[in-house]
């Protein structure tokens, strides 16, 4: 098969609010406004939405500044337009490749959403004003033997990322590490033509992404441009006004999720802000530095943290839903007292669709070995254990697996008749059962890893496919790149995930390439 799924509940991480999110909405409805799996949420979000025409004119000749005329913009300028809405950090070389599929999924709804009578374009912000260098400056690549690689770019800490110059040699060390791969090279000169001209880290990833997901119709939106800092003030400075009383709300939103259960994604205590300053070209946090009518008179270069953000993103669009990752997921069953509070409405909350990549070696190797993706999503060691397991001689397997089974029951029907004669018996017999089974399994785990030891072949393929995919045991999206894909795959394969995407659904897919 050239696909195939898995529950989101299967992966390595997932916490229980997400999977609740995804699974069993009705749990955590009092957390978000509408239901993802429900159609009539969209129409609900949509008509929540009361959007006034200038704000629209002036959002739009802000887009138009950043992206030029397009069909997208068109038809954003048109009243009653709807936005899906996704965005992430300006990472170097498009950061991690659910970044990708995340802009994917928002141009899929989009194009669903048009489709069924609500007119909607997909729109990426870039989250050129975080400050996280660490989390931006570097890139995971795999070469033509399948090795991690980083790639990593110097700056200077502590300011807004999306204005940091990319180094020029930085794209250089890419193609040194694609170069073995078959579209190495297309690539290669995609990246550098993105990344020329002292491109900075959110130019550069715009450039990149406008190249890549070209046929998709995205629009691109950077909160640092002027028009945008202007339109987003009025919105900043009521929630500098109403800072005591959201702090206070979101105390209590804690308090609800921890009640059930639920974890806070962000930490927020009496003492939290939800905004910093700005301040040539870095971003403070704003303790002390100013008084409150100072900092209403500089509403324009105040920036919101991770919780009052997608506020502000969805004040500035007419947004209908907003495509996510977990942890985004789980920011907003807290921002939602903030939504409540500052804009009276809240988009639908989408998951995004999540991949991992197959080659044919690595599923040709899953076959021959007989593994599902979670077999593989367990580190290195691991797997060649459970490899192993299937590498010992049938005759030897059986008979280990029938003496272990004979032991058990032999043992079990003892300690039944030495309960009725001596439970003290009884008693010590189960310390001495628990340890002879545990020699049995111990007597398996190493001939299995003694065959896997005559087996060299069988070692590397195991290394092959942890690198792949659960590489330094983190999931393959979240690791590595797009690029290498594309590398060995050619930039086809981003229309092949395009329509491997199911909005009915949010299981992990399987793409074998």
């Amino acid at each position: 098969m050239d696909s195939s799924y898995i529950p989101q509940t299967q992966l390595p991480g997932a916490t229980r609010l997400v999977t609740d999110y995804l699974c069993q909405f009705d749990r955590v409805r009092g957390f978000y406004d509408h239901d993802p799996r429900q159609p009539d949420s969209f129409r609900a979000a949509a008509q929540s939405i009361d959007y006034p025409a200038e704000r629209r004119a002036a959002l739009v000749a802000a887009l138009r500044q950043q992206n030029g005329d397009s069909p997208a913009l068109e038809a954003l300028a048109r009243p009653g337009t709807l936005v899906v809405a996704t965005g992430q950090q300006v990472g170097l070389f498009s950061g991690p490749a659910y970044t990708v599929y995340k802009a994917l999924t928002a141009a899929r709804l989009a194009c669903h959403l048009t489709a069924s009578g609500l007119e909607a374009v997909p729109l990426f912000w870039l989250a050129t004003e975080d400050h996280d260098f660490a989390e931006v400056n570097h890139c995971w690549v795999f070469d033509a033997t399948g090795a991690p690689v980083r790639i990593e770019a110097a700056g200077p800490a502590g300011q807004t990322v999306g204005g940091i110059p990319v180094p020029g040699e930085t794209p250089a060390q890419l193609r040194q590490v694609l170069r073995g791969l078959p579209f190495g090279e297309e690539v290669t000169k995609t990246v550098e033509a993105a990344y020329g001209d002292g491109a900075t880290f959110g130019s550069g990833f715009r450039r990149l992404l406008e190249r890549l997901l070209a046929p998709y119709g995205l629009l691109y939106l950077d909160p640092m441009h002027p028009g945008m800092r202007r339109l987003a003030a009025p919105l900043l400075r009521s929630a500098l006004s109403g800072a005591s009383e959201l702090t206070g709300r979101l105390l209590e939103r804690n308090r609800e999720l921890a009640a059930l259960g639920y974890h806070a994604q962000v930490y927020v205590d009496e003492q939290s802000s939800l905004l910093f300053l700005i301040d040539r070209g870095r971003r403070l946090a704003l303790h002390g530095r100013l008084s409150a009518p100072e900092l209403i008179d500089r509403a324009e270069q105040l920036s919101p943290n991770a919780l009052l953000r997608p506020v502000v993103q969805d004040y500035l669009l007419p947004t209908v839903a907003t495509v996510c990752g977990p942890s985004e997921l789980a920011y907003l069953a807290q921002a939602q007292v903030i939504y409540r509070a500052l804009l009276g409405r809240m988009p639908v909350a989408v998951p995004r669709a999540g991949f991992t990549l197959l080659d044919g070696r690595s599923a040709r190797l899953m076959d021959r070995y007989g593994l599902e993706l979670p077999d593989v999503l367990c580190g290195e060691s691991a797997l060649e254990e459970k490899i192993a397991r299937k590498l010992v001689p049938p005759d030897l397997r059986a008979t280990l697996e029938n003496a272990g089974a004979d032991a058990e029951r032999i043992l079990g029907a003892l300690g039944a008749t030495l309960a009725g004669f001596d439970p003290t018996l009884a008693a010590a017999l189960a310390t001495s059962r628990r340890k002879i089974l545990y020699q049995f399994s111990k007597i398996s785990r190493k001939a299995a890893r003694e065959a896997l030891r005559r087996d060299e072949r069988t070692r590397r393929d195991a290394a092959w496919l942890s690198a792949l995919v659960y590489p330094r045991q983190r999931l393959q999206e979240r690791f590595y790149s797009i690029l290498p894909f594309l590398a060995r795959h050619g930039p086809a394969a981003i229309k092949r995930l395009y329509d491997e995407i199911r909005l009915d659904d949010a299981d992990h897919r399987v793409v074998i390439l």
